[in-house]
């Protein structure tokens, strides 16, 4: 569990897990998706199926929760680019829109990657968006993260094309950073 001020990122108990299907699986067509990769589908599940991959969300590193004054708001994850080189990418959702623009993600991203560095041998972290996520790249640039990649137009939504983004951050420059160091 990791804390800043009224925020809170931690692992995901049996007991969240009501809340976190009604903010992310309970909707056809949530508000979050229309940001979150809309260009790949979502599609609402009964709670009764959500819970059948339980043991797939319940205490496990790779998937946590976040939580504002004792209400879940969202998750941190990441997965394995590639496990023997130690690549991976991490991935956020704030699934409340009541809570986008105020600074929320950044808080629980600097925490999630905090969390990623001091547990796991890693080098780098990074991440993946596309360009019309203009918030997902803005939190990147606040805690440092580099633009390394841009795959021009190939993300099609509404009837446009998107540029894909890939940023990343090295552990000696999270060490080095104000963000982290709090300097």
């Amino acid at each position: 569990m990791y804390k800043d001020g009224n925020l809170m990122i931690r692992p995901i108990k049996e007991e969240d897990l009501y809340s976190l299907w009604e903010i992310e699986y309970k909707e056809e067509s949530p508000e979050w998706k229309k940001w979150d990769a809309p260009y790949f589908e979502h599609k609402a599940l009964s709670y009764h199926d959500f819970i059948n991959d339980k043991a797939k969300l319940i205490e496990q590193e790779h998937y946590w929760g976040i939580e504002v004054e004792g209400k879940m708001i969202g998750t941190v994850s990441y997965y394995w680019e590639h496990q023997p080189s130690n690549w991976l990418e991490m991935g956020i959702g704030i699934y409340h829109p009541h809570y986008w623009s105020g600074g929320f993600g950044t808080r629980a991203l600097k925490l999630w990657i905090t969390h990623l560095f001091t547990t796991l041998p890693l080098v780098r972290v990074g991440f993946t968006t596309w360009s019309g996520n203009y918030r997902m790249i803005k939190v990147g640039e606040k805690l440092g993260l580099t633009m390394e990649a841009r795959l021009r137009k190939c993300r099609y939504y509404n009837g446009e094309y998107y540029d894909s983004i890939r940023m990343g951050l090295l552990r000696e420059e999270w060490e080095a950073n104000p963000v982290y160091t709090g300097n």
